[in-house]
């Protein structure tokens, strides 16, 4: 079932989170991740969050500000289940437009997108980490 976020839940999915930045970027040091954490849980509860949950447990989440996908984070046991399809289908319903960047080197990130019918815009540096991102857009 796919809800919005309830701000009793920010230690479950600022731990998704964590988890998932540090498994899926693997060229970036865990110490960045780490080293954003408050600012990113201080920042959450002002985005737009939709949790994915099955039996009370939230698997995963999705998260905006308009139509800008922050992100999309399923939890590591959770993975290639189909749920960040779930939530980004659910999330397509309700906007025309939606972009986000992604770094180059997480391949199965863009595949996933270039999949789900985004396309590449261009490429920019992430001044953080001095990575390259992708960004790019959907159009209903």
């Amino acid at each position: 079932m796919i809800r919005k976020f309830k701000i009793d839940e920010l230690e479950t999915v600022m731990k998704i989170w964590l988890e998932t930045n540090i498994a899926a970027h693997d060229f970036i040091g865990e110490d960045h991740w780490q080293g954003n954490y408050e600012l990113v849980k201080k920042m959450l509860p002002d985005a737009t969050i939709f949790v994915y949950e099955e039996e009370n447990v939230i698997l995963g989440f999705i998260g905006l500000t308009e139509n800008y996908i922050a992100g999309i984070f399923i939890d590591a046991n959770s993975q290639s289940k189909g749920i960040g399809k779930t939530l980004l289908d659910y999330i397509k319903k309700s906007y025309s437009e939606l972009s986000l960047q992604v770094y180059k080197k997480n391949f199965s990130a863009v595949r996933f997108y270039l999949r789900e019918g985004f396309v590449v815009l261009n490429e920019q540096t992430d001044e953080n980490t001095g990575e390259t991102e992708l960004v790019m857009n959907w159009t209903k």
